[in-house]
Protein backbone atom coordinates (compact mmCIF):
# COMPACT_ATOMS: atom_id res chain seq x y z
CA UNK A 1 0.00 0.00 0.00
CA UNK A 2 1.25 3.64 -0.81
CA UNK A 3 2.01 5.92 1.63
CA UNK A 4 -1.17 7.93 0.25
CA UNK A 5 -3.26 5.22 0.50
CA UNK A 6 -1.89 4.52 4.23
CA UNK A 7 -2.53 8.11 5.21
CA UNK A 8 -6.08 8.13 3.31
CA UNK A 9 -7.41 4.79 5.12
CA UNK A 10 -5.64 6.25 8.77
CA UNK A 11 -7.78 9.19 8.28
CA UNK A 12 -10.83 7.26 7.45
CA UNK A 13 -10.20 5.24 10.43
CA UNK A 14 -9.85 8.03 12.63
CA UNK A 15 -13.28 9.52 11.63
CA UNK A 16 -14.74 6.10 12.10
CA UNK A 17 -13.52 5.05 15.18
CA UNK A 18 -15.07 6.26 18.58
CA UNK A 19 -12.33 8.35 19.68
CA UNK A 20 -12.05 7.86 23.76
CA UNK A 21 -9.91 9.72 25.64
CA UNK A 22 -10.44 8.94 29.64
CA UNK A 23 -8.97 11.67 31.50
CA UNK A 24 -9.54 15.57 30.90
CA UNK A 25 -8.44 18.01 33.97
CA UNK A 26 -11.73 20.59 34.17
CA UNK A 27 -8.98 23.89 35.68
CA UNK A 28 -10.01 27.06 34.32
CA UNK A 29 -6.61 28.48 35.68
CA UNK A 30 -4.83 25.88 33.59
CA UNK A 31 -6.74 27.07 30.26
CA UNK A 32 -8.67 23.79 30.46
CA UNK A 33 -12.15 25.39 31.03
CA UNK A 34 -15.76 23.89 29.63
CA UNK A 35 -15.26 26.27 26.38
CA UNK A 36 -12.13 24.31 25.10
CA UNK A 37 -13.74 21.43 24.97
CA UNK A 38 -14.93 23.01 21.52
CA UNK A 39 -11.73 22.10 20.61
CA UNK A 40 -11.77 18.74 21.35
CA UNK A 41 -15.05 17.92 19.41
CA UNK A 42 -13.86 19.86 16.51
CA UNK A 43 -10.99 17.35 16.28
CA UNK A 44 -13.42 14.55 16.30
CA UNK A 45 -13.85 13.13 19.95
CA UNK A 46 -16.75 10.71 20.83
CA UNK A 47 -16.17 10.75 24.76
CA UNK A 48 -14.09 12.47 27.23
CA UNK A 49 -13.79 12.72 30.88
CA UNK A 50 -13.71 14.80 32.96
CA UNK A 51 -11.61 15.30 36.33
CA UNK A 52 -13.74 17.25 38.27
CA UNK A 53 -12.14 16.59 42.09
CA UNK A 54 -10.16 14.84 43.87
CA UNK A 55 -7.97 14.71 46.90
CA UNK A 56 -7.54 18.11 47.26
CA UNK A 57 -11.77 18.41 47.96
CA UNK A 58 -14.27 17.42 50.52
CA UNK A 59 -17.71 16.31 49.92
CA UNK A 60 -19.22 19.53 49.80
CA UNK A 61 -16.39 21.10 47.39
CA UNK A 62 -17.02 17.94 45.12
CA UNK A 63 -20.85 18.20 45.07
CA UNK A 64 -20.65 22.01 44.30
CA UNK A 65 -18.61 20.96 41.26
CA UNK A 66 -20.20 17.89 40.08
CA UNK A 67 -23.79 20.27 40.17
CA UNK A 68 -22.15 23.03 38.12
CA UNK A 69 -20.41 20.79 35.05
CA UNK A 70 -23.80 18.96 34.68
CA UNK A 71 -25.61 22.05 34.44
CA UNK A 72 -22.75 23.17 31.78
CA UNK A 73 -23.69 19.78 30.23
CA UNK A 74 -27.22 20.10 29.86
CA UNK A 75 -27.28 24.07 28.85
CA UNK A 76 -25.26 22.95 26.03
CA UNK A 77 -27.52 19.68 24.59
CA UNK A 78 -26.89 20.82 20.84
CA UNK A 79 -22.98 19.85 21.25
CA UNK A 80 -22.60 17.35 24.11
CA UNK A 81 -24.20 14.43 26.08
CA UNK A 82 -23.91 13.83 29.63
CA UNK A 83 -22.45 9.99 29.27
CA UNK A 84 -24.28 7.70 31.67
CA UNK A 85 -24.01 4.40 30.02
CA UNK A 86 -22.00 3.19 26.79
CA UNK A 87 -25.21 3.74 25.08
CA UNK A 88 -24.81 7.38 25.65
CA UNK A 89 -21.24 7.15 23.91
CA UNK A 90 -22.55 5.61 20.68
CA UNK A 91 -25.58 7.93 20.61
CA UNK A 92 -23.27 11.05 20.95
CA UNK A 93 -21.04 9.70 17.68
CA UNK A 94 -24.21 8.96 15.99
CA UNK A 95 -25.37 12.61 16.18
CA UNK A 96 -22.25 14.06 15.94
CA UNK A 97 -22.07 15.22 19.82
CA UNK A 98 -19.25 14.83 22.17
CA UNK A 99 -20.25 12.63 25.35
CA UNK A 100 -18.84 13.98 28.43
CA UNK A 101 -18.32 11.78 31.47
CA UNK A 102 -16.97 12.29 34.44
CA UNK A 103 -14.50 11.79 37.41
CA UNK A 104 -12.73 11.94 40.67
CA UNK A 105 -8.88 12.02 41.18
CA UNK A 106 -8.72 10.60 44.18
CA UNK A 107 -10.93 9.38 47.15
CA UNK A 108 -10.93 12.37 49.63
CA UNK A 109 -14.35 13.03 48.16
CA UNK A 110 -16.12 10.17 49.66
CA UNK A 111 -14.84 11.38 53.67
CA UNK A 112 -14.97 7.92 54.11
CA UNK A 113 -18.61 7.55 53.58
CA UNK A 114 -19.03 4.54 51.87
CA UNK A 115 -23.10 5.58 51.55
CA UNK A 116 -22.22 8.84 49.10
CA UNK A 117 -19.88 6.62 46.79
CA UNK A 118 -23.51 5.40 44.79
CA UNK A 119 -25.01 9.09 45.21
CA UNK A 120 -21.99 10.19 43.00
CA UNK A 121 -22.31 7.33 40.87
CA UNK A 122 -26.00 8.74 40.25
CA UNK A 123 -24.75 12.08 39.35
CA UNK A 124 -22.62 10.89 36.91
CA UNK A 125 -19.32 10.04 38.29
CA UNK A 126 -18.17 6.91 36.64
CA UNK A 127 -14.30 6.17 37.43
CA UNK A 128 -12.12 7.37 40.52
CA UNK A 129 -8.25 7.41 41.31
CA UNK A 130 -7.53 6.00 44.79
CA UNK A 131 -4.82 8.53 45.52
CA UNK A 132 -3.30 11.66 43.68
CA UNK A 133 0.53 11.20 44.18
CA UNK A 134 -0.18 11.46 48.12
CA UNK A 135 -1.66 8.85 50.70
CA UNK A 136 -4.96 8.83 52.01
CA UNK A 137 -7.13 7.48 54.03
CA UNK A 138 -7.86 4.63 51.44
CA UNK A 139 -3.90 3.70 49.93
CA UNK A 140 -0.83 5.23 49.05
CA UNK A 141 0.46 7.75 46.39
CA UNK A 142 2.46 6.95 43.91
CA UNK A 143 4.78 10.12 44.99
CA UNK A 144 4.94 8.53 48.57
CA UNK A 145 8.57 7.57 50.21
CA UNK A 146 6.84 4.26 51.74
CA UNK A 147 3.44 3.24 50.14
CA UNK A 148 1.93 0.92 53.14
CA UNK A 149 -0.87 -0.08 50.81
CA UNK A 150 -4.58 -0.49 50.69
CA UNK A 151 -6.20 0.16 53.98
CA UNK A 152 -8.78 -1.17 55.60
CA UNK A 153 -11.14 1.51 54.84
CA UNK A 154 -9.64 1.14 51.68
CA UNK A 155 -10.35 -2.31 50.97
CA UNK A 156 -14.22 -1.92 51.90
CA UNK A 157 -13.92 1.27 49.12
CA UNK A 158 -13.41 -0.99 46.82
CA UNK A 159 -16.21 -3.67 47.29
CA UNK A 160 -18.20 -0.33 47.19
CA UNK A 161 -16.46 0.90 43.90
CA UNK A 162 -17.38 -2.61 42.18
CA UNK A 163 -20.62 -3.32 43.46
CA UNK A 164 -21.73 0.77 42.66
CA UNK A 165 -19.79 -0.24 39.03
CA UNK A 166 -17.66 3.15 39.24
CA UNK A 167 -14.62 1.72 37.75
CA UNK A 168 -11.21 1.88 39.73
CA UNK A 169 -8.60 3.89 38.28
CA UNK A 170 -5.02 3.29 40.00
CA UNK A 171 -2.78 6.08 38.20
CA UNK A 172 -0.91 8.31 40.38
CA UNK A 173 -1.63 5.35 43.24
CA UNK A 174 1.50 3.51 45.14
CA UNK A 175 2.43 0.68 43.11
CA UNK A 176 1.68 -1.42 46.46
CA UNK A 177 -1.67 -0.11 46.87
CA UNK A 178 -2.35 -0.86 43.52
CA UNK A 179 -1.22 -4.00 43.41
CA UNK A 180 -3.18 -4.92 46.81
CA UNK A 181 -6.34 -3.46 44.82
CA UNK A 182 -5.39 -5.34 41.22
CA UNK A 183 -5.35 -9.13 44.17
CA UNK A 184 -9.00 -8.49 45.71
CA UNK A 185 -10.51 -6.54 42.50
CA UNK A 186 -13.41 -8.87 40.60
CA UNK A 187 -13.85 -6.63 37.85
CA UNK A 188 -11.76 -4.74 35.55
CA UNK A 189 -9.43 -2.02 37.04
CA UNK A 190 -7.97 0.74 35.04
CA UNK A 191 -4.38 3.50 35.06
CA UNK A 192 -6.38 5.67 32.93
CA UNK A 193 -2.84 7.90 32.14
CA UNK A 194 0.01 6.36 33.18
CA UNK A 195 3.22 4.89 30.78
CA UNK A 196 6.15 2.49 31.00
CA UNK A 197 8.80 2.95 33.48
CA UNK A 198 11.12 1.18 31.12
CA UNK A 199 10.73 4.00 28.41
CA UNK A 200 10.58 6.56 30.28
CA UNK A 201 11.57 6.17 34.40
CA UNK A 202 9.32 8.47 36.81
CA UNK A 203 7.44 7.71 40.03
CA UNK A 204 4.24 8.22 38.12
CA UNK A 205 4.80 5.27 35.17
CA UNK A 206 4.30 1.80 35.31
CA UNK A 207 6.54 -1.75 35.60
CA UNK A 208 5.82 -4.14 33.08
CA UNK A 209 4.63 -6.20 35.96
CA UNK A 210 1.73 -3.87 37.01
CA UNK A 211 0.68 -3.25 32.94
CA UNK A 212 0.03 -7.49 32.94
CA UNK A 213 -1.63 -7.83 36.76
CA UNK A 214 -4.02 -4.73 35.09
CA UNK A 215 -4.59 -6.27 31.47
CA UNK A 216 -5.25 -9.78 33.40
CA UNK A 217 -8.30 -8.03 35.39
CA UNK A 218 -9.73 -7.08 32.40
CA UNK A 219 -8.74 -3.67 32.50
CA UNK A 220 -6.55 -1.41 30.72
CA UNK A 221 -3.77 1.03 30.50
CA UNK A 222 -4.48 4.26 29.30
CA UNK A 223 -1.30 6.25 27.78
CA UNK A 224 -0.49 9.71 29.46
CA UNK A 225 0.16 12.20 26.77
CA UNK A 226 2.44 14.63 29.07
CA UNK A 227 6.23 15.01 28.41
CA UNK A 228 7.21 13.81 31.85
CA UNK A 229 5.37 10.80 31.86
CA UNK A 230 6.51 10.13 27.75
CA UNK A 231 10.00 11.26 28.49
CA UNK A 232 10.13 13.14 25.63
CA UNK A 233 9.33 17.08 26.47
CA UNK A 234 8.87 17.89 22.41
CA UNK A 235 6.04 15.43 23.17
CA UNK A 236 6.18 13.81 19.46
CA UNK A 237 3.17 11.84 18.47
CA UNK A 238 5.75 9.13 17.72
CA UNK A 239 6.75 8.85 21.50
CA UNK A 240 2.93 8.29 22.49
CA UNK A 241 2.94 5.53 19.61
CA UNK A 242 5.96 4.40 21.34
CA UNK A 243 4.39 3.97 24.93
CA UNK A 244 1.17 2.27 23.18
CA UNK A 245 3.34 -0.11 21.17
CA UNK A 246 5.55 -1.28 24.60
CA UNK A 247 1.98 -1.83 26.22
CA UNK A 248 0.85 -3.80 22.87
CA UNK A 249 3.91 -6.23 23.12
CA UNK A 250 3.32 -6.86 26.71
CA UNK A 251 -0.14 -7.27 26.95
CA UNK A 252 -2.07 -6.98 23.34
CA UNK A 253 -4.11 -4.43 21.42
CA UNK A 254 -7.12 -5.00 23.65
CA UNK A 255 -5.69 -3.63 26.98
CA UNK A 256 -4.17 0.01 25.90
CA UNK A 257 -6.65 2.74 25.32
CA UNK A 258 -5.97 6.84 25.39
CA UNK A 259 -6.10 9.32 28.64
CA UNK A 260 -3.50 12.11 27.42
CA UNK A 261 -4.62 14.07 30.34
CA UNK A 262 -3.91 17.36 28.06
CA UNK A 263 -3.32 20.56 29.43
CA UNK A 264 -4.04 23.71 27.46
CA UNK A 265 -1.63 26.10 29.08
CA UNK A 266 1.27 24.56 30.65
CA UNK A 267 3.24 27.26 31.68
CA UNK A 268 0.42 27.88 33.87
CA UNK A 269 0.05 24.70 35.37
CA UNK A 270 3.79 23.68 36.42
CA UNK A 271 4.01 27.19 38.50
CA UNK A 272 1.03 25.68 40.44
CA UNK A 273 2.76 22.46 40.69
CA UNK A 274 5.98 23.92 41.63
CA UNK A 275 3.83 25.38 44.52
CA UNK A 276 3.70 21.54 45.85
CA UNK A 277 6.54 19.79 46.40
CA UNK A 278 5.71 17.29 48.44
CA UNK A 279 2.79 16.43 45.98
CA UNK A 280 5.29 16.57 42.63
CA UNK A 281 8.43 15.73 44.02
CA UNK A 282 11.55 17.38 42.09
CA UNK A 283 9.68 19.68 40.89
CA UNK A 284 11.19 22.42 42.97
CA UNK A 285 14.66 22.24 41.76
CA UNK A 286 15.68 24.59 39.44
CA UNK A 287 16.53 22.26 36.56
CA UNK A 288 13.12 20.54 36.54
CA UNK A 289 11.66 21.25 32.72
CA UNK A 290 8.10 21.23 33.32
CA UNK A 291 5.78 19.56 31.59
CA UNK A 292 4.28 19.89 28.27
CA UNK A 293 1.30 17.71 26.61
CA UNK A 294 0.34 16.52 23.67
CA UNK A 295 -2.66 18.09 22.05
CA UNK A 296 -5.85 17.25 20.38
CA UNK A 297 -4.70 18.10 17.03
CA UNK A 298 -2.18 15.21 17.38
CA UNK A 299 -4.39 12.18 18.49
CA UNK A 300 -5.39 11.70 14.61
CA UNK A 301 -1.69 10.94 13.36
CA UNK A 302 -1.53 7.85 15.52
CA UNK A 303 -3.77 5.47 13.07
CA UNK A 304 -0.97 6.14 10.66
CA UNK A 305 1.72 5.40 13.08
CA UNK A 306 -0.50 2.09 13.65
CA UNK A 307 -1.18 0.84 10.60
CA UNK A 308 2.25 1.30 9.45
CA UNK A 309 3.74 -0.77 12.72
CA UNK A 310 1.18 -3.83 11.20
CA UNK A 311 -2.00 -3.00 13.24
CA UNK A 312 -5.30 -3.91 11.74
CA UNK A 313 -8.34 -1.54 11.46
CA UNK A 314 -9.99 -3.63 14.47
CA UNK A 315 -6.97 -2.73 17.00
CA UNK A 316 -6.65 0.80 15.81
CA UNK A 317 -10.35 1.35 16.49
CA UNK A 318 -10.13 -0.55 19.61
CA UNK A 319 -7.22 1.33 20.71
CA UNK A 320 -8.94 4.83 19.97
CA UNK A 321 -11.78 3.82 22.33
CA UNK A 322 -13.18 0.41 21.07
CA UNK A 323 -11.77 -1.64 24.58
CA UNK A 324 -12.86 1.48 26.91
CA UNK A 325 -15.96 0.97 25.51
CA UNK A 326 -16.07 -3.12 26.17
CA UNK A 327 -14.67 -2.63 29.56
CA UNK A 328 -17.05 0.05 30.37
CA UNK A 329 -19.93 -1.44 28.96
CA UNK A 330 -19.26 -4.43 31.23
CA UNK A 331 -18.80 -2.79 34.41
CA UNK A 332 -21.28 0.43 34.42
CA UNK A 333 -24.60 -1.49 35.27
Amino acid sequence: MSDVNIAEKALKLYHDSIIWDMVWPLEPDFGNKFSALSRLKKNGYTLISLTVAGDNHNIGEAMQRVAAIRKEILQNKDDYILVEKTDDVLRAKKEGKMGIALHFEGTRCFERNLDVVEAFYKLGVRHTLIAFNQSNSAGGGCAESVDAGLTRYGRLLVKELERVGMLIDLSHTGAKTSLDVMEMATKPVLFTHSNSSMLAPHYRNLTDNQISLCAATGGLVGISGSSGYLGDLDVKTETVFRHIDYMVQIVGPDQVGLGLDIVFDSPALNAWIKTRPQEWPGTSTATWPGFRYVQPEQVCGLAELMLRAGYSDDNVKNIYGGNYMRICSAVWP
